[in-house]
């Protein structure tokens, strides 16, 4: 049906050797239509039959990026109905690419300014803000449909961790929190399940914050993990009934701040000697005893040792098993470097939106790789996954003051 197209020598003739490849790939990619599109009209070009079922209209040109370079197609029009080629797709694969390297970038914590330089790398033209816009709409329902989603089943340990923001409000520059809520499952499994914006660090922020999971689902909360601040611990005795384990990494610090830097690895060594302990009873004796050794030579760090005793010790109630990632928000620690990469290339925020959508697509890719891992491990129990118990080892104290 089909006229002989040029030969493979007609082409090397008529085009230079750089320009050979991507003169076939075109001769090769318009013998295709055409045979698709007679097998369509039943009848060859200028044939007469009476099988014919539609009649060619001309032709609509069509580029299509390559790696080869920029190919100039002639897609066939039919006079009733359409024809569109099934090697190519309404998108071309050059614009798929070009949204994946916006978007990933653009999550990635580089300035759309700066991925406008990205695109002549590829081989295309600059992007459109209307393009940018959209691409980001499709981020904005995934990250809501990833933070809305329903919850279900018992979730006993949950850590909430929060990063401080430059956002622009009424023409003036203010600092809000973005608290990040992960939870752990009885089976060991983590997941992120929550993010919330806020200014302020009163009670009624953390109980608006711990309230939206709750209503999604989240329940069987026994201990809640987080440094201190100011209302968290009201809203979690309201709203979860859960116990509060302050960070301990961060009280540690906090302590170790009343002591003078040469003695400071001898403190922190006493100190240490409670969190070894095999049960939480052990734990408090010790903690008392390391209080009173110290109290003479640095009363500060008694007084807040006396003040602190439940806050850091309440992990001690849990299985040993549990303990070496229930006492601090370290686990976080990894996510939280991810989600400090954007802020530190925007600097200031225009507004709430445009937080919730970069923290929330990072968050949402982060918890896709934890339960892949997961699936990965098979379902194990929690003791295994979150690691060994603590050593019990012997009590050592530093001499008392003269």
């Amino acid at each position: 049906m089909t006229e002989d197209r040029l030969p493979l020598a007609e082409l090397l003739a008529k085009a230079g050797d750089g320009d050979f490849l991507r003169s076939v790939a075109e001769a090769v990619l318009q013998m295709l239509m055409e045979a698709d599109v007679e097998g369509l009209i039943g009848a060859g070009r200028h044939e007469r039959t009476g099988e014919r079922l539609n009649y060619r209209n001309g032709f609509r040109d069509r580029s299509l990026d390559t790696r080869l370079g920029q190919m100039q197609l002639r897609i066939p029009k039919l006079r009733q109905g359409s024809y569109f080629p099934p090697f190519l797709e309404p998108r071309k694969t050059s614009e798929k690419a070009l949204a994946a390297v916006i978007q990933e970038a653009w999550i990635g914590g580089v300035s759309t300014r700066r991925v406008d330089d990205l695109v002549p790398a590829m081989g295309l033209t600059g992007i459109s803000k209307s393009t940018v816009a959209r691409l980001c709409k499709d981020i904005d329902e995934r990250v809501g449909a990833f933070l809305d989603r329903p919850l279900s089943g018992e979730w006993p340990h949950l850590w909430l961790d929060a990063t401080y923001l430059r956002q622009r409000e009424g023409g003036r520059i203010v600092s809000v929190a973005a608290i990040i809520a992960v939870a752990c499952d009885a089976e060991g499994r983590r997941e992120i399940v929550g993010l919330h914006i806020g200014p302020s660090e009163a009670e009624t922020f953390w109980a608006t914050f711990l309230k939206s999971p709750v209503k999604r689902g989240l329940a069987g909360v026994k201990l809640v993990v987080s440094d201190a601040h100011e209302g968290l611990k009201a809203a979690i005795v309201r709203v979860l009934g859960a116990t509060w384990q302050r960070c301990r990494v961060h009280r540690m610090r906090n302590a170790l701040a009343h002591v003078g830097k040469a003695q400071q690895s001898m403190a922190a060594a006493a100190l240490r000697q409670a969190f070894l302990q095999p049960g939480q009873a052990g734990a408090r004796q010790t903690w008392r005893h390391v209080a009173d050794q110290l109290r003479p030579r640095w009363p500060r760090l008694g007084k807040l040792m006396d003040d602190s005793e439940d806050d850091v010790l309440a992990y001690m109630a849990f299985p040993a098993q549990h303990r070496t990632k229930l006492h601090s928000t370290n686990p976080l620690e990894r996510l939280n470097k991810e989600v400090k990469r954007r802020p530190d290339v925007v600097g200031i925020f225009p507004s709430e939106a445009s937080i919730i959508r970069p923290i929330g697509a990072v968050l949402l890719e982060a918890n896709d790789e934890w339960q892949l891992r997961h699936r990965h491990m098979g379902v194990e129990a929690m003791g295994e996954m979150l690691g060994p118990p603590l050593a019990n080892e012997t009590l050592q104290l530093p001499p008392k003051a003269a």
